[in-house]
């Protein structure tokens, strides 16, 4: 099988995966947009595009280690509570003829950078790329171009179902009220928070 075919079924499967990033593009996209959604996405796929390129250039020596892990794991989970805290306690505000409207408005780079330490500071991340940089690698040896083709799908797999995500979540924004939006607000929080706490004991139980 082509490594480009190999690469794009490892991403529609990645994108069938449930994570707090996920949950976040979403309710993004809800409450503010296709645009900013978008942006949230380009962030998102940066840092994943990061990590696989430590990966590559050997950062599995880096993240082995204990006290590695156990800071990243901490950290990572602070970073997603403190997310989930302010989600969870986000206001919704309509305008006249009762249509969601955000008071302030971040610019692209709020989203980018949003969507890539969100990703980025998650562990399960760094390991999964990880994993799959090492598994592809010794599959595929010496021949670097078919690494590069596969892995080349997969994002791009990645990132077209982010960018659907959010498509279809945009859409649904007009058909919200406030109690709705506000209870989207509330579980994702939530969500969060609990990946967060999830994410810290799971790396203390592992040190």
């Amino acid at each position: 099988m082509h490594p480009l075919i190999q690469g794009m079924i490892l991403g529609l499967t990645l994108a069938a995966l449930l994570g707090p990033a996920v949950f976040t593009l979403l309710q993004t996209s809800i409450h503010r947009g296709w645009r900013s959604g978008l942006f949230l996405a380009s962030g998102i796929i940066l840092s994943d595009f990061t990590v696989l390129m430590l990966a590559y250039l050997g950062a599995l020596q880096l993240i082995n280690k204990k006290d590695n892990y156990l800071l990243a794991g901490i950290i990572g989970g602070i970073i997603l509570i403190m997310f989930g805290v302010y989600t969870f306690n986000r206001k919704v505000h309509f305008d006249e003829n009762n249509n969601p409207v955000e008071i302030r408005v971040a610019g692209p780079l709020t989203y980018i950078l949003k969507g890539y330490f969100l990703n980025i500071m998650n562990p399960f991340v760094w390991f999964f790329w990880i994993s799959a940089m090492v598994g592809v690698s010794s599959n595929f040896g010496e021949d670097k171009h078919g690494i590069v083709i596969f892995f080349t799908g997969t994002l791009a797999v990645v990132y077209a179902t982010d960018i659907l995500k959010v498509l279809v979540a945009s859409k649904l924004k007009s058909y919200l009220n406030r109690k709705i939006l506000l209870f989207i607000n509330r579980i994702v929080g939530l969500i969060l928070v609990c990946f967060g706490l999830f994410l810290m004991v799971r790396t203390i139980i592992h040190f």
